[in-house]
């Protein structure tokens, strides 16, 4: 779609994000102006259709709050963001990714990401208030292990 921009998120972004976030059912008490220093934001005009983030902990992340309008999804914002900022974490550094989900996992396995059992996950990433509070404990949790940003996938 022509009319979509994608950039980094600012601290004026935290009300759409939150906003969007709500509206696709996903976990916002924890967000902060300086989360939004690891997110993408995707624009249609001036309107906010989109959003991914990464909660880093040193070299491990969690992936959190992919959202996208009901109104824009299968037209690939999604799959946007997720090559964005799965280029980011390659170029920070990241070399483990870690996502919760109750409803998109066949999405994210086509992504590579891989179910993981709770005891396996860093406690670094136990830690989290996504991860011990905000998201339930039947979620699914997902793993990917990060390409080093150049070098090619085949």
């Amino acid at each position: 779609m022509e009319d979509l921009t994608y950039s980094a998120a600012s601290a004026a972004d935290l009300p759409a994000v939150r906003s969007l976030l709500e509206r696709c059912a996903l976990p916002t008490k924890d967000l902060r102006p300086d989360h939004l220093e690891h997110f993408l934001v995707c624009r249609q005009a001036d309107q906010l259709v989109g959003a991914v983030g990464l909660e880093l902990i040193g070299d491990t992340a969690l992936l959190r709050s992919l959202a996208v309008v009901p109104e824009l999804r299968g037209k690939g914002v999604a799959h946007q963001l997720w090559a964005r900022i799965q280029a980011d974490a390659a170029r920070v550094g990241i070399q483990r990714l870690y996502l919760l989900t109750t409803t998109a996992d066949a999405l994210f396995s086509r992504w590579g990401f891989q179910r993981v059992p709770r005891d396996v996950v860093p406690p670094s990433i136990q830690a989290t208030p996504e991860y011990s509070a905000l998201c339930p404990s039947t979620a699914v949790v997902m793993a990917l292990d990060v390409t080093p940003a150049g070098q090619r996938v085949l």
